[in-house]
Parts: C-alpha cells; structure tokens; sequence
C-alpha cells in the first residue's frame, strides 16, 4: 500500500510540474501582452541602428509611430539631433 501512495504523489508531483512547464511556455509563446490586451499594437517604440561615435558617444536611430528620431546619447546626457524624420517603412496597423 506504501508503494501505491508514492506512485500517486510522484505522479501529483509531475502532474504540477507540466502544469508550471506548460503555463510558461504559453507565456513565451504568447507574451505577456496577450494577458494585458497588447498584443494585437505591437510595440510602439524600435531601434533602428546604432553607430558609436567615439569612446563615450553614440548615434541611435530611433522609430516611434512611423516617426524617426537621431539620437546622440553620452555617458550623462542625451541630445535630439534631428526629430520626426518621415519613416522610408510602413509601419504595420
């Protein structure tokens, strides 16, 4: 009789844990965008490219809302250098 309640809690045991398993990779799979209703709008905000300058500068090229921003950003600080610069790409609804 020992035998059958080991049995059983290993196999509650492994039941727990595909559970756990499973409910992350519906998270990976999905995001956690999915939960909170934004993931049909994507991200707003991307990286195009990104050059260093020198030692301590770099030029980001920034897209938001179809929108492009060149960025000179610094150890400490930060500069616009040219704003809303009309996007070659269409950004998807």
């Amino acid at each position: 009789m020992d035998a059958i309640v080991y049995l059983r809690s290993v196999a509650a045991l492994a039941l727990v844990i595909g559970l756990i398993l499973g409910g992350l990779w519906l998270v990976r799979r999905f995001g956690l965008g999915a939960m909170t209703g934004l993931a049909g709008g994507g991200r707003r905000l991307k990286v195009i490219e990104s050059l260093p300058v020198d030692g301590r500068h770099r030029l980001v090229l920034v897209r938001r809302d179809g929108h492009e921003h060149l960025l000179l950003i610094g150890a400490s600080s930060a500069l616009v250098v040219e704003s809303a610069i009309l996007s070659t790409e269409i950004p998807p609804p």
